[in-house]
């Protein structure tokens, strides 16, 4: 836990008071409950015996209309007339009083029939309250359906936003905004590690070991963020969660970090699926001119300023909402003058400007940014880049790849299908990924049966867009690849620095 408070909850128990941790609070409250249900049936039990008594009372003495309205006029006083009702009629007392209290006009305008309706109403009432004083278990029922009332009637959501007092202190402010060199495994581990704990190299070092992870896990990402920065992460549900850099544990080089799941408040059945590094969230020019675009599998995208993921809540919000049978693939930090592509299982890929994708509110759902090729499509990557800057390299699912030129591909309007980017054969498979490289980058592979290789892309030559490639690993009999990802070149043993910009190698 990254904050603990202690919270002393004292309550009185047979009026004298008591520290009850969370089940005892539980515990005396059904006790509680169950107390107010049986004193409320009571009453309610008491009550309706009472009126059913004096019901019985009123048509007894309909029956007895004429008899019952000539003694009443015969007698001298009020005690008279209760004496006679009471051994003229056999009334008792209670429902000789009724019956005096009441006018003679209203007690001959009695209607037998709703006096009929009501008696037997109260039958049915003293039965079902009988029944609750004599059955635990419809007590409880009555307490679960009572609570659940009160969740529907009052269990709206919260209207107004939970934030720091003016006079409250920022954690910020408790942290010296230093350079990090934050890590993400394969396996979703994340660390922070100060950036002076990594000696400078210059290209063609050996390097130092980096990080210690499990043997089927390697790190895909690295990179360095001061410790002011935001780290948005989102899921495959469509969910986006915050962390500050640092609130990320701290680690050594050598140490595999913390798992993600275990530091945001994420759903059951939900997962990290990426994330965006970014800079001030109160800086107005810089969150008004950059933008979140999000891409899904079924080829939606979706374009929303940053502005949208300045608030941080602790229980995340909903970055875009993911249609039946579709989920999150990726999400990119642009600044509005970027291309876009994406690329799908059937070995097409697509190339857009950003223009051509609208900016929208962050409960939007987004626009269509490919048309898929069939049923069995889906989209397996998103990239951006500007021209000139990087090559695309497409992986196949049987270890082929090819890295070709951005102007291979010729921009059009997002929502087509696309140009082949990869012959797909038998032998080749489908695709399975699209990246943005340079010369700097490195390629981990990781194949179905964990079988994991690391390739410069450098060694990738760049041929035409229609050809079917080059073999990148040789694949075991049955075996496939399951990721591919970029690295830093050297990424899992050094931070390489410039000395005169004080950058990473890989900018």
């Amino acid at each position: 836990l990254q904050t603990t408070f202690n919270v002393n909850n004292i309550a009185l128990v047979n009026g004298r008071p008591k520290t009850l941790n969370l089940k005892q609070l539980i515990s005396y409250f059904v006790n509680h409950r169950h107390e107010v249900v049986v004193r409320r049936t009571r009453y309610d039990l008491d009550q309706a015996e009472k009126r059913a008594h004096i019901v019985e009372g009123l048509l007894k003495a309909l029956d007895h209309i004429d008899e019952v309205i000539a003694l009443i006029r015969a007698s001298q006083t009020a005690e008279e007339a209760r004496e006679g009702l009471m051994e003229q009629f056999g009334f008792t007392e209670i429902q000789a009083r009724a019956i005096l209290e009441m006018r003679l006009q209203r007690l001959v305008g009695l209607e037998r029939d709703k006096l009929h309706e009501e008696y037997d109403e109260l039958m049915k009432m003293i039965e079902y309250y009988k029944q609750v004083l004599s059955d635990e278990g419809l007590r409880m029922k009555i307490i679960k359906d009572e609570l659940l009332e009160v969740k529907e009637k009052f269990g709206d959501p919260r209207r107004t936003e939970i934030v720091p007092d003016e006079g409250e202190f920022d954690p910020e402010d408790f942290y010296a905004d230093k350079d990090m060199v934050i890590t993400i495994s394969h396996l979703g581990y994340i660390k922070r590690t100060p950036l002076h704990e990594f000696r400078t190299q210059n290209r063609g070092g050996v390097g130092s070991k980096g990080s210690t992870t499990r043997e089927e896990d390697f790190m895909v990402n690295m990179f360095v963020a001061s410790m002011h920065n935001t780290i948005l992460f989102f899921t495959e549900l469509g969910k986006c969660f915050w962390l500050k850099v640092y609130q990320i544990p701290e680690g050594t080089r050598n140490s595999k970090g913390r798992a993600i799941q275990n530091l945001i408040q994420i759903e059951q059945g939900d997962t990290v699926k990426t994330f965006v590094n970014v800079k001030d969230l109160k800086d107005q020019e810089y969150i008004n001119n950059n933008y979140i675009v999000l891409a899904t599998k079924q080829g939606i995208i979706k374009k929303t300023r940053l502005e949208a993921y300045s608030r941080p809540r602790q229980s995340g919000i909903n970055a875009i909402i993911i249609r039946e049978g579709d989920t999150l693939l990726d999400a990119r930090l642009t600044d509005g003058d970027m291309e876009l592509m994406l690329a799908v299982r059937s070995g097409k890929a697509i190339r857009f400007h950003e223009e051509k994708v609208r900016a929208v509110g962050r409960t939007a759902s987004g626009v269509k940014g490919i048309t898929l090729g069939g049923s069995r499509d889906e989209v397996v990557g998103i990239v951006t880049a500007r021209k000139g800057e990087r090559d695309i390299l497409v992986i196949s699912e049987n270890g082929f790849g090819k890295r070709s030129d951005l102007d291979d591909y010729r921009i059009t309007n997002r929502g087509g299908k696309g140009v082949k980017t990869i012959n797909i054969t038998s032998k080749t498979g489908d695709l399975i990924a699209i990246k943005a490289v340079t010369d700097e980058d490195d390629l981990m592979i990781i194949t179905q049966n964990g079988i994991a290789i690391r390739l410069a892309v450098k060694g990738i030559r760049v041929m035409g867009r229609n050809t079917q490639g080059v073999r990148l690993i040789n694949l075991r009999e049955g075996d496939q690849i399951a990721a591919a990802t970029q690295v830093p070149v050297n990424g899992d043993e050094t931070v390489q620095v410039d000395p005169e910009t004080g950058k990473t190698a890989d900018g």
